[in-house]
């Protein structure tokens, strides 16, 4: 539609408050309860900018002015006087979408949405007090991991026009954590398969399954279906941590699992059980907290994390005498280790019968280990 004189003098003022009339051009009228009419312009979602009140603007200056403020957002000349912190942060995610991973993209939403809460707070009114406050309060892994990101969010509104200086320029990036060490022994290995291998649930199977291959617990979790062929997995680049394409053998231990895993999803493994009872959709799993403490009430184990196990099947392997170029084409681990940089451009043999002996030689010892001692002797 398209706005006239007699239109706006008949257009009816609302009981309270405001009513917004837009045309196809951009140029929208605002009736307050009062009967005064004022003519505004779209500059962001959410974000009006007033041109002035009718009939002091006629509709055709008011026009005209629309169309060149218009023009100068869209050329981005002009930026709105106000910017809500959540619709920026709704247009960096977007414009993110393409260049990033998933797995790093739901990771850069979780960031923001949990440690940067400010919602329809204006971008101009956070301040560096502000963020450091919240950052402070965090763990040192999780501080640096939101600072990174809260960083580049803030870079990219500069980036946009939204803001004319960051308030993070001056932050010192907080240290990253220390690399872990903590590799479960010969017992807490032992009773922690003795536990997952009688499963209970999903996360008892995913447990098993990082245990008998060492893979990364995101990759594991969100396995298909159509990635199994003849007992090879493949873990297409799109989901792999370094984004390589990432085919490794199984061995009969976690083919058992797998053939065990009810099918409850024609597409994944391990779907996530809220989508399922509410008719949606299948995700993948990502309830790891609860189940995760509920095993350490069973185990009764110095602390551990996930993590952990894929540096318990590293180190465990090398104890079998398993050469570290196959541990580390079996775990998809690229940043160096045995080979050089120049080896691993051009070396590209796949090493699986290497690895089908690593993986028998793997589970040949967990067997071992699960037929040894009690299954509630714990250490």
């Amino acid at each position: 539609m398209q706005h006239t004189d007699i239109a706006i003098r008949n257009l009816k003022p609302p009981e309270k408050g405001h009513a917004y009339h837009w045309d196809d051009t951009g140029l929208g009228i605002r009736v307050s309860h009062t009967g005064s009419k004022t003519f505004c312009v779209l500059i962001a979602s959410g974000r009006r900018q007033t041109i002035g009140r009718y009939p002091i603007v006629s509709l055709a200056d008011a026009r005209a002015e629309a169309k060149k403020l218009i023009a100068q957002k869209t050329l981005g000349k002009i930026r709105p006087l106000h910017t809500a912190f959540g619709d920026a942060a709704g247009e960096f995610l977007q414009d993110r979408h393409a260049t990033l991973r998933p797995r790093t993209h739901a990771d850069y939403t979780r960031l923001l949405a949990r440690h940067f809460p400010y919602g329809r707070t204006s971008l101009s009114a956070i301040t560096p007090r502000d963020i450091l406050t919240r950052l402070n309060r965090l763990p040192q892994a999780e501080r640096h991991h939101a600072f990174a990101v809260g960083r580049a969010f803030f870079k990219w509104c500069v980036s946009q026009h939204y803001l004319n200086r960051s308030p993070m320029s001056d932050m010192e990036t907080p240290a990253a954590s220390k690399a872990r060490e903590r590799v479960l022994t010969t017992d807490e290995l032992r009773c922690l398969c003795k536990l997952v291998y009688a499963p209970q649930s999903h996360f008892h199977r995913i447990i098993g399954l990082l245990i008998a291959t060492g893979q990364r617990r995101g990759e594991i979790a969100r396995l298909e279906r159509s990635w199994l062929k003849d007992d090879v997995l493949t873990v297409p680049s799109h989901v792999t941590k370094n984004g390589r394409t990432h085919a490794f053998p199984i061995g009969s231990q976690a083919k058992a699992i797998l053939d065990g895993t009810p099918h409850l999803s024609d597409t994944y493994y391990f779907p996530a059980a809220r989508d399922r009872f509410a008719g949606k959709p299948a995700t993948v799993f990502n309830g790891w907290g609860k189940p995760k403490a509920a095993l350490d009430k069973q185990l009764h184990i110095p602390p551990w994390t996930i993590h952990d196990l894929r540096r318990t099947v590293s180190s465990g392997m090398a104890a079998l005498g398993i050469q570290q170029v196959v541990v580390e084409k079996l775990l998809n681990h690229v940043s160096g280790g045995s080979q050089s940089q120049i080896a691993q451009v051009y070396n590209v043999y796949s090493y699986m019968p290497e690895m089908k002996n690593a993986v028998e030689k793997w589970e040949q010892y967990l067997a071992t280990l699960l037929a040894e001692g009690d299954m509630y002797d714990h250490p």
